[in-house]
């Protein structure tokens, strides 16, 4: 058997990159499982045709959507870095970032945050800009500025890329598509070829989608994940996506305070005293509350 990544995945089919850079469309067999982005895979048949998906390598880490029903669907495995984008317009929006965050650290991978649109940056923008980063200082993210129009900065992002596998992903409005069209000048023919691969013309834009970027490692797009729910983490993982406030977490009375009118609450001690922001802790109730079933 020869092996491949997926590259994208359509259900029980994908379209999967070979060793020699070959797109083939492939069926994964029942007993293997559904197979995802990322995904290593041995395969074996006659491509172009009776290609099968044989086993599917033990992942690293998978990338998971939950719906507002609990159900949970997989969209991606084997990622190493979560790029988080944003720009001063549209306003960024703190409790989406660190909801990524928290996704960066349940999946165990580094945090970067890319400032898009660096040419439309005035010096207006910068304390919300600023504000809404407190998570991202908090975490010591890497976080790079950049701009599509006159290139700033993107040499420099290509080589914090490289030879990684980075999960994009970013509010509407940002530039996501921008970036990973200058990251990846041969995106246009890369969509056809897959498009052609799978034989009937699908169109790949809705599904999470691996391209390899020219310098080096890969870029995983996944609009699926920029509405974000996080439901089906465990409260320690929450948490630790939190980690100046997970020393008082620790020191409050109740082990399942939820820092609002709880007593004993060593987290709200600490706002009051200036010690945490105050936004960041409203972040960390509202994803507790969601996981409860409630509301922040």
């Amino acid at each position: 058997m020869d092996q491949a990544r997926v590259i994208v995945s359509f259900g029980a089919e994908s379209i999967i990159e070979t060793a020699d850079g070959q797109l083939y469309r492939a069926l994964t067999r029942r007993r293997t499982g559904r197979a995802i982005t990322g995904d290593r895979v041995d395969w074996t048949g006659q491509p172009p045709h009776q290609v099968a998906i044989e086993r599917i390598h033990p992942r690293r880490n998978t990338l998971v959507r939950t719906n507002y029903r609990g159900q949970e669907r997989p969209l991606a495995a084997n990622l190493e870095q979560l790029v988080v984008v944003c720009a001063s317009e549209p306003a960024p929006d703190q409790r989406l970032l660190d909801r990524y965050l928290v996704l960066a650290t349940s999946l165990n991978v580094t945090p970067v945050v890319v400032i898009n649109k660096s040419d439309r940056l005035g010096d207006h923008a910068m304390p919300a800009l600023q504000a809404a980063l407190a998570g991202a200082h908090a975490r010591a993210c890497p976080i790079h500025t950049v701009s599509c129009v006159t290139g700033d900065g993107l040499e420099t992002l290509t080589a914090a890329l490289a030879d990684r596998t980075s999960l994009l992903v970013g509010q509407s409005g940002v530039g996501k598509s921008s970036l990973i069209n200058a990251l990846v000048p041969d995106r246009q023919a890369r969509t056809q070829a897959i498009s052609e691969a799978s034989g009937q013309g699908r169109h790949t834009t809705t599904e999470t989608t691996l391209y390899p970027l020219p310098g080096g490692g890969d870029l995983v797009d996944s609009p699926g994940v920029r509405i974000l729910r996080l439901a089906h983490l465990s409260r320690d993982v929450i948490e630790s996506g939190f980690p100046e406030i997970v020393p008082y977490a620790d020191a409050c009375e109740f082990r399942d305070c939820g820092h609002d009118r709880e007593p004993g609450c060593a987290v709200r001690d600490a706002v009051d005293q200036g010690r945490i922001d105050a936004s960041r802790v409203a972040s960390l109730r509202e994803l507790l509350a969601e996981r409860n079933g409630g509301y922040s």
